[in-house]
């Protein structure tokens, strides 16, 4: 019985000090070692555009620029047109950006901007004048130890640009 009881607190305390061991490989996650990865939104598809319902697809592209692989777990977001929140979501797709590599992703949007329409049309009487965008969010990485990080751009649109002649 005294023997069996020593065996399992040394099989305890040999798995402790093997959890803290495998620990420092997260070390990279938590230390200064670890660089934000390059979140960039590359493209928008519009899916869908009625009058109730729009639906589009944001195409995401993110540059892993440590030498450890980089597993990433979803995506919160928000994206604003002239301070007028377009849409916001979330996408939990899990996906891992090879060490030194990006990996492109999409995430679909609905939205309806029937409530902003005044907004929107009166930004759209002056085609020719930049209509300023924002995205925000933060990617979450990492597994059991992970982190976010923040995302944000910002830039204009000329809708001018964007009509057929």
């Amino acid at each position: 019985m005294f023997l069996q009881a020593q065996t399992i607190k040394i099989l305890s305390l040999l798995m402790f000090f093997g959890l803290l061991s495998g620990l420092g490989g997260c070390s990279t996650w938590m230390s200064g070692g670890f660089k934000d990865p390059d979140v960039r939104l590359i493209n928008v598809d519009v899916v869908k555009a009625k009058l109730l319902e729009q639906q589009f697809v944001l195409r995401f592209r993110i540059d892993n620029p440590n030498s450890v692989s980089l597993p990433v777990r979803g995506l919160e977001y928000s994206v604003y047109l002239n301070e007028v929140k377009l849409a916001e979501g979330e996408s939990s797709t899990w996906f891992t950006v090879p060490a030194h590599g990006h990996h492109e992703f999409d995430v679909p949007v609905r939205t309806n901007l029937w409530r902003h329409l005044r907004r929107i049309v009166k930004l759209l009487e002056k085609p020719e004048e930049p209509i300023r965008y924002r995205l925000s969010g933060q990617v979450k990485t990492g597994f059991m130890f992970g982190r976010s990080v923040q995302v944000a751009r910002n830039g204009e649109i000329i809708p001018g640009h964007f009509i057929p002649k």
